[in-house]
């Protein structure tokens, strides 16, 4: 006999709801979209088709494993925390507590496990030897925001259900499904907008599947986005079309900045035509509505922050931040007050290369430097969570060797992968459909304000849940024992009554203890947050909780963006500072860099439909049709440089051997290669039939964007050459 059960896709940032169907031994036999949830409203993509295959993967530890030389034993689970433990405290008692290090992936912002139990193991470990993927994908965006508005989370999003004019640069939603912006269907969220009379424009090296459906679509020289948008705002200012609304600080310095990035000397650099930019910014002023977004091409980028800081920047010269139809800021359910002290970055450096941590993180393009380099600090004992970085973070060849070379590692991620095969200890999570699910990362960048809750569609059978793994290496980690859950409950409620205006102000923590609901500490957690939250029955302004959610299994609307300044406000000023002065000091850079000679021959990277980083690989019908590692290049260069059905490419740090897809949608000049590839020997069976290359070979950890320390993977200088063809070195 089968079941129904209505769940949240957790395989990238758009939440769209599904519904599946389960035969009596729990295995899923369909999948749809879930046509009843009123944010998704029956949108699926490939990925979402696939999560039944994804969740009963053959290749998914199935129990914990104990590295011992080069061979693996399952263990139960007390004797792999044991080998933590023991391992921990040999480097702990040897080394302190600065030899420790974590390294949290891309999954993780898809799990309230993730969410819940990331950042009280890292106080545990009591280290500074923070990494996570963040520095290899969205760093500036949260460096400028954070700037700019006080808190790295206070992020405008597009409202893209009610604007008429939207400039995107470096996004391709329409394979990635959206990021930083969370919008199921958003192909049909542009096409309703192009329907209603809107126009869209996309700014890419490569004619995306984003791009084709686009009013218009502009080729730009990888890394150059901020010359653009600098002229952009100096057309904006020459012709005096700004309209600024809203709390303000730093138009002049802002102005002053402008001048030196006319479009005609910008026009140069980026290769987008001089008229073309006075035009676009003409159609940006003077849309009814506007809004400028921009994605992982432009953060990955040299100067990716200060182009995450001008999209913002033109938002508000438009008039357009914090208005319907503009860039706005959600309100997701579980918001809390957030902090008061500004915002900064550099709080502390890396022990290596002195670059400055953000948001209480260190650059991943220095996390094999922290390994390798001797000395006090040095990591010797490291925990992954999620994570696949020897294929993800740049110069991937590098940091496997480091990994090896670790005294302990221990790893919670379902798969033996190309990081985790250095691990002593691997302790996987449960099936997805044994986990509860609330997107507490990515309905903070939701299109409209939006709620809905997971529970668990299979039991455990005696397996701990994620929660309670990261739980467990917490209080390893502290060496204290007790509910950790409980704990964190205390400290929260404790807060929210000490409290002004907190809607639970005087009244007594036990009692409200004993309201909360939930049949584990996650479920416990996540009610009083929402207890608690904007919409929150504690709060005053609405009855949510999780009762309601689970009352409401399609999920639950929340209503329109609405205009938030200046309560969503954080900088010291309560205004908008449109001239941070970390971020205008690389300006300097920005212009140095102005009359240089592009490089002949540069590398981006590009999304696929069907894959979401590494860990979707392993699934037959994600690596079909156009998922494939090929180098894309334009016939142009396939006859510059003499080459025929694959090539050699050379970097800085490497080389590989691709097959080569010639196809006119990409800049001569440039060529594209997808990440997340390189399973060559791999222990998953399809990902090893299907192994490619991995992108990052190829990729400088000394480039990075200074303002925010993130890797720069898009616009990296390489050469091209036939194969077997010998070069100078």
């Amino acid at each position: 006999m089968s079941s129904t059960v209505h769940r949240t896709c957790p395989l990238c940032e758009a939440v769209c709801g599904l519904t599946l169907t389960l035969d009596d031994g729990g295995h899923v036999t369909s999948v749809r979209g879930d046509k009843e949830d009123p944010f998704s409203k029956g949108f699926i993509c490939p990925k979402g088709a696939s999560l039944g295959k994804l969740d009963e993967d053959p290749d998914r530890l199935s129990g914990p494993l104990v590295r011992e030389g080069d061979l693996w034993r399952e263990v139960g689970w007390d004797e792999a925390f044991a080998a933590v433990e023991q391992g921990l405290g040999q480097v702990v008692a040897r080394h302190g507590r600065q030899s420790t290090g974590i390294y949290l992936g891309n999954p993780s912002a898809h799990t309230m496990a993730g969410a819940l139990y990331g950042a009280p193991l890292i106080r545990a470990l009591g280290t500074r030897n923070v990494f996570s993927a963040s520095t290899a994908d969205q760093m500036p965006k949260h460096v400028a925001s954070g700037l700019m508005f006080g808190h790295p989370l206070t992020i405008a999003v597009p409202d893209l259900d009610r604007t008429d004019f939207l400039l995107m640069l470096g996004a391709n939603p329409l394979e990635s499904n959206g990021s930083l912006c969370t919008a199921p269907d958003f192909p049909g969220r542009l096409k309703a907008l192009r329907a209603r009379g809107g126009k869209l424009v996309v700014v890419d090296p490569r004619r995306t599947r984003t791009a084709n459906l686009a009013d218009e679509h502009l080729f730009v020289r990888p890394g150059t986005d901020a010359y653009l948008l600098f002229g952009l705002v100096h057309t904006l200012f020459a012709e005096e079309l700004t309209r600024l609304s809203g709390p303000v600080n730093g138009l002049d310095q802002v102005r002053e900045a402008a001048k030196h990035f006319p479009p005609d000397v910008v026009a140069r650099r980026t290769g987008v035509p001089a008229q073309v930019i006075v035009r676009l910014a003409r159609e940006l002023a003077g849309a009814r509505t506007a809004a400028v977004y921009a994605r992982i091409g432009t953060c990955t980028a040299e100067f990716g922050t200060l182009a995450q800081w001008l999209v913002d920047v033109l938002n508000v010269l438009t008039g357009n931040l914090d208005r319907p139809g503009g860039a706005m800021f959600p309100m997701p359910a579980t918001e809390s007050a957030g902090r008061r002290r500004p915002y900064t970055v550099g709080r502390w450096r890396s022990r290596v290369r002195g670059l400055p941590e953000a948001n209480g993180e260190l650059p991943v393009a220095t996390f094999a430097d922290e390994i390798e380099t001797p000395g006090d600090g040095q990591i010797r004992f490291l925990v992954t969570v999620a994570g696949n970085p020897v294929l993800s973070a740049p110069h991937g060849d590098r940091l496997g060797r480091a990994l090896s070379g670790l005294d302990f590692m221990v790893s919670v991620d379902p798969y033996l992968n190309e990081t985790t095969k250095h691990a002593h200890v691997i302790l996987p999570p449960p099936r997805v459909l044994q986990a509860g699910h609330y997107d507490f990362a990515l309905l903070g960048f939701a299109v409209r304000n939006y709620a809905r809750y997971s529970p668990p569609a299979l039991p455990l059978d005696g397996q701990p849940s994620e929660a309670q793994i990261l739980a467990r290496l917490t209080l390893i980690a502290s060496g204290l024992d007790g509910d950790l859950d409980e704990f964190l409950i205390g400290q929260l409620l404790g807060k929210a009554v000490e409290t002004p205006g907190s809607g639970v102000e005087g009244r007594d923590a036990a009692e409200l203890r004993a309201a909360l609901d939930g049949r584990t500490g996650a479920e416990l957690r996540l009610d009083l947050m929402l207890r608690l939250g904007p919409y929150g029955e504690w709060a005053g302004r609405g009855d949510l909780s999780l009762r309601k959610l689970l009352d409401h299994p399609h999920g639950l609307d929340l209503g329109p963006l609405r205009p938030r300044l200046p309560e969503v406000l954080r900088t010291a000023s309560g205004l908008v500072e449109l001239a941070p002065p970390q971020i205008v000091e690389d300006v300097e850079r920005l212009r140095a860099r102005l009359e240089e000679e592009p490089p002949e021959v540069v590398l981006i990277g590009r999304r696929h439909l069907r894959s979401n980083n590494s860990w979707m690989h392993n699934v037959g019908a994600l690596v079909s049709g156009s998922n494939t590692c090929t180098l894309q290049i334009h016939p142009a260069d396939v006859a510059r440089f003499g080459l025929a059905g694959e090539a050699v490419v050379r970097s800085a740090t490497g080389e590989l051997t691709v097959p080569l897809e010639p196809t006119d949608t990409i800049m001569p000049g440039v060529v594209s290669l997808p990440h997340g590839w390189g399973h060559a020997g791999s222990a998953q069976a399809v990902a090893a039939a299907h192994p490619g290359v991995s992108a990052n070979a190829l990729t400088d950890e000394s480039a990075i964007d200074i303002p925010s320390g993130n890797a720069v993977f898009n616009g990296v200088p390489v050469s091209i050459s036939p194969t077997g063809m010998i070069t100078a070195q």
